[in-house]
């Protein structure tokens, strides 16, 4: 029999149930020549499908218990006791569990059927490197980055790489559950969908609930009906955003767009209620919503067939030219209404369309090619490759530490990595976790 370290103070202080998750579904027990708390023979066929929702934590496992066989579900405790804490003996998902896996058995177990389920209690298996490891990894200092800082380096660079772009996708699955929603809002008008993200990824961070809320609202109907004139779609997007709400403005623009914001109120009877107006505050220039609505509306009047056009992009220099508006006349001189400033072209810049690309645009088409059934893995890897890495305090935190980001595949990967994995102490779902568990 293997002798665990660190004994009941490594229990205390330091185990965690996706350990023994982690232990059971890679198999780092004897898979023969095990026994029960109850010192019944107990030999592994099969360890079972980890179950990620809820209900027991391995379904279909087959075992061999004293020269019986079974076949069912496998629920896996810190302590045998939590089996009553979670109020598992209540619930009929868990009639079929064949074997109760814990660390320490604190108690006896049975199901609602009053029979007892057997017990397997790991601290009598589990190898002493796989618990010295465990213990290093989440024994770092409270005041440490991440848990693996010391260790990343060492990391096999290769095997790291290709952890990196399994990420990156899995970030744009997550952002094509966000895509999915809006769909089944917009009934499966993708041109709507592409609209609402356009216009949430124009208002950045700061306003882009405000945007985002100001896309949900307009029917879609109405822009396509408007794009031609971009006075009026501007008049439409400015006046349902609360930007012509200025009684006092004499400025003749605003004059003008206010009257014809009430005309296609009216005319398109749109309703005004859930809209949020955005904030100007601690913004540049350049970022104020009126300059954003009005390259929104530029784009869609230079660009009719923008959805078409998006979904087909294979080199980002055709994004660049797709995206190369400016705002209208008047917001070349002035960035609020009545309020004249020096005169600039207030361009789309290259670095806001890559942010266009990462969030709105290959988002876009991964999600559109999979809901068609087609595979454009290798387009939008040799998109975003093409794409410079963002520039944050994690990313900046990442090449400290021997991660050097080098395009925005990276540094889209290393944001999945930090946000889903390192701050969620995941790290046994992680690459780099697994490599220093098993000492490699």
């Amino acid at each position: 029999m293997l002798q665990p370290i660190f004994s009941g103070f490594f229990y205390f202080r330091c185990m965690r149930e996706d350990l023994l998750h982690y232990i059971w579904k890679n198999g780092k027990i004897p898979i023969a020549n095990l026994y029960t708390s109850r010192q019944k023979t107990l030999q592994i066929i099969s360890l079972g499908i980890h179950n990620h929702d809820a209900g027991p934590d391995f379904f279909h496992a087959k075992l061999e218990i004293n020269g019986q066989l079974w076949a069912g579900n496998v629920e896996i405790h810190v302590k045998s006791s939590d089996w009553y804490a979670h109020q598992h003996d209540m619930d009929s998902n868990y009639d079929n569990v064949i074997l109760h896996v814990v660390w320490e058995e604190d108690t006896v177990v049975y199901r609602k059927n009053k029979q007892e389920i057997p017990t397997l209690e790991l601290r009598n298996f589990i190898p002493g490197y796989i618990l010295t490891n465990y213990y290093k990894l989440f024994n770092s200092s409270k005041d440490t980055f991440i848990n693996c800082e010391r260790e990343l380096d060492s990391i096999d660079k290769f095997k790291f790489s290709v952890w990196l772009e399994r990420l990156y996708f899995e970030r744009l699955e997550e952002k094509s559950n966000e895509i999915n929603r809006l769909l089944a809002e917009a009934k499966n008008d993708w041109e709507k969908v592409l609209f609402i993200l356009l216009l949430k990824n124009f208002g950045l961070k700061l306003n882009s609930e405000a945007f985002l809320s100001l896309g949900r609202t307009l029917e879609f109907g109405i822009v396509r009906r408007l794009s031609h004139n971009v006075f009026q779609l501007e008049s439409v997007l400015f006046g349902l955003a609360g930007l012509l709400d200025n009684e006092s403005s004499k400025d003749k623009v605003f004059t003008q767009m206010k009257k014809e914001y009430f005309y296609l109120r009216d005319k398109f009877r749109i309703k005004e209620g859930s809209v949020q107006k955005p904030s100007f505050f601690r913004l540049r220039p350049a970022n104020f919503p009126t300059i954003r609505l009005s390259q929104l509306a530029n784009l869609y009047a230079r660009q009719p067939q923008l959805f078409g056009n998006i979904i087909a992009l294979k080199e980002v220099d055709q994004a660049y030219k797709i995206f190369s508006i400016s705002t209208s006349k008047y917001w070349q001189k002035h960035y609020v209404f009545g309020k004249i400033s020096p005169k600039r072209e207030n361009k789309l810049t290259k670095s806001f369309i890559n942010l266009l690309l990462i969030n709105t645009i290959l988002p876009m088409i991964f999600c559109y090619s999979k809901w068609q059934g087609r595979d454009v893995s290798s387009r939008i890897i040799m998109i975003v490759n093409k794409l410079k890495s963002e520039d944050n305090k994690i990313i900046r935190k990442f090449n400290n530490l021997g991660v050097n980001c080098s395009n925005a595949m990276c540094s889209q990967a290393i944001l999945q990595l930090y946000n889903t994995y390192c701050t969620q102490n995941r790290c046994l779902e992680c690459v780099v976790g697994d490599s220093l568990l098993k000492g490699k």
